[in-house]
């Protein structure tokens, strides 16, 4: 069976950087993580997309 993917999106440009896999897939809030944005060029939070 093959695992689902959620992207992690910039919260200040939008671009799709990273992708993973959730552990937890009915959980109700979103995750939210501070990563490198290379187009922002510094580290912003990062927000799960469907």
């Amino acid at each position: 069976m093959a695992q689902k993917k959620a992207a992690l999106a910039c919260s200040v440009c939008g671009n799709r950087n990273y992708q993973m896999t959730p552990t937890q897939m009915g959980q109700s809030t979103r995750l939210e993580i501070k990563k490198f944005c290379k187009n922002c060029n510094q580290h912003t939070v990062h927000k799960q997309t469907k």
